[in-house]
């Protein structure tokens, strides 16, 4: 008899397309499949901001709770959902290849753009990221919390709430919104979250050997793991959850890495970016060096005052 991999997920329709995403890539490697939708706390408490409803597994702890208890098999995240460290019984299996990792400007206005300082400009995004990189560079541009499923906050920016929604590419262009980006964002400025743009698959450790190796052999992309690996070990490090701006971008040159990352304070006014590159078959300790790095120039400070504030 053939072995049934449930699939757990969260019900929005962007978590929905990951989750039949990955179903695909097993479907293909001939393995029959079962899709179990799983509420969790992120998506049920919409009117706080991520920050303060604490950043840990905010969007993963119903799923792992089932992963544990067997009723799934494997978990399937937004890559960049993911906290930087996994609880002991768990482990993330695989990466799905990486879809390009821009931020965008979402807006039914393709006039708008975000040097323009002719008129008020009111952005929606729930990423402190993206809000302290617009301090950073766009001063005059204005933010406002938005939070929900991105056909939520369409609405919400349809109603009047803000001028454009500033969105990761990947959950745009996968929900087939292509059409109303106003702006692709520089890698120079908007240096990705950890992880942005790839699909990554959790499991208990205790599940079965032979079935992780065949999920990991028809889901994993290894350039893309070995970007996220080198990601995940900067965040980790720095300990960023979702209320802390740390940003970092991995690339691939045959079998070199390199690893570009940085943070950048609350209020927009420092900003530290630096650069590593080393062996692809070794990027966590690339990603703690640029970790070192980062806090050794000033990044500890950095922290230090943003745990402060959010306390």
């Amino acid at each position: 008899m053939s072995y049934k991999v449930k699939i757990g997920t969260r019900g929005s329709k962007l978590a929905l397309w990951q989750a039949y995403h990955v179903e695909d890539l097993l479907r293909q490697a001939g393995m029959e499949t079962e899709i179990v939708l799983i509420d969790t706390k992120g998506d049920q408490v919409l009117d706080v901001s991520i920050a303060k409803i604490g950043s840990k597994g905010v969007f993963t702890q119903e799923l792992e709770d089932q992963l544990q208890d067997g009723r799934i098999d494997i978990a399937v995240h937004s890559a960049k959902d993911m906290q930087s460290r996994l609880d002991e019984a768990f482990e993330l299996i695989a990466f799905t290849e990486r879809e390009q990792v821009n931020d965008v400007l979402l807006s039914n206005d393709k006039e708008i753009s975000l040097s323009s300082t002719e008129k008020p400009l009111v952005i929606g995004t729930s990423s402190t990221r993206r809000v302290a990189t617009l301090k950073h560079f766009y001063p005059h541009v204005k933010t406002v919390e938005v939070r929900g499923n991105l056909q939520t906050r369409i609405r919400k920016m349809e109603e009047g709430l803000c001028d454009a929604l500033l969105l990761a590419f990947a959950g745009v262009h996968r929900m087939g919104y292509d059409s109303q980006i106003a702006q692709l964002l520089s890698l120079e400025e908007f240096i990705p979250a950890v992880g942005q743009g790839s699909v990554a698959i959790e499991s208990a450790k205790s599940l079965n050997p032979e079935i992780r190796e065949k999920i990991i052999q028809a889901c994993n992309h290894s350039e893309t793991e070995a970007q996220l690996r080198a990601e995940r070990a900067y965040l980790r490090v720095l300990e960023g959850g979702c209320s802390i701006p740390v940003f970092a971008l991995a690339s691939v040159e045959g079998e070199k890495l390199t690893l570009d990352g940085g943070i950048i304070s609350l209020d927009g006014q420092k900003r530290i970016r630096l650069s590593v590159s080393g062996a692809k078959n070794a990027p966590e300790r690339l990603g703690e060096q640029l970790a070192e790095q980062v806090l050794q120039a000033g990044g500890k400070e950095i922290l230090e005052e943003i745990k402060k504030t959010i306390r």
